[in-house]
């Protein structure tokens, strides 16, 4: 994978968070938090917890079988505030139908990065501006049981007014306040049962919606990175 060069934005850069950066703007310290991570092998994975009956199946070399796939962690500024844009896939989908979900997708041939992928995806998907996206940052990969490796790429985005879902593979596109996101006490963790195995995993709720699995996944990724970096 090659290392993703931002896209010009039409945003300004923003300084780096101070010791002080508690009360910083929460994207200073996403930034502050993400700094130096970049599409460049090695990568460091999102570490997930599996039942005892399953571990036996995580053999060295899994990872590398696993087809490369992208998400965009898309922040918006509305009012003031910061927000994370989800979308609910369509209900006629047959992977992860009506589940809450990032924009993106596998990554094709013309992809010159993951982040490309991410931005592309988003764009069919919500009607993003490509040309209104920074890169900031990317959390662990985050292997799926639909076999793919996924890149989440955090970036700065300029909001659509409304954005423009794809009816194809959204039924609808919302915002989560960020700052649910990094309150660790929003999340809950949850197991579900299938063929006797109890499988752990994370649950957070906004507006009816229930945001789980590999998407809720990443979110707690994003929560303990700033929880690392002393933030």
């Amino acid at each position: 994978m090659e290392v993703c060069a931002p896209r010009p934005s039409r945003y300004h850069s923003m300084p780096d968070a101070t010791a002080s950066c508690r009360d910083a703007d929460p994207v200073q310290r996403i930034r502050a938090a993400l700094k130096g991570s970049s599409e460049a092998p090695p990568r460091p994975v999102c570490p997930i917890e599996l039942p005892a009956g399953l571990r036996y199946l995580v053999k060295p070399g899994l990872l590398r079988a696993l087809r490369h796939a992208a998400v965009l962690v898309p922040l918006v500024r509305v009012d003031g505030e910061w927000r994370v844009v989800l979308t609910l896939r369509a209900a006629h989908l047959r992977s992860h139908s009506g589940q809450v979900s990032f924009p993106g997708g596998r990554r094709e041939e013309g992809d010159r990065s993951l982040a490309d992928t991410a931005i592309r995806e988003a764009e069919e998907e919500i009607g993003l501006d490509p040309d209104g996206v920074e890169v900031i940052g990317y959390l662990d990969d985050y292997p799926t049981v639909t076999r793919f490796l996924v890149t989440p790429v955090v970036a700065v985005v300029q909001r659509a007014e409304p954005w423009v879902p794809d009816p194809g593979e959204v039924a609808e596109v919302f915002e989560l306040p960020l700052s649910r996101v990094l309150n660790a006490d929003r999340f809950r963790r949850k197991v579900f049962s299938r063929e006797g195995l109890k499988v752990p995993f994370f649950e957070l709720r906004h507006d009816g919606h229930r945001i789980w699995g590999a998407t809720a996944g990443m979110l707690w990724n994003l929560n303990r990175k700033l929880h690392e970096h002393g933030h």
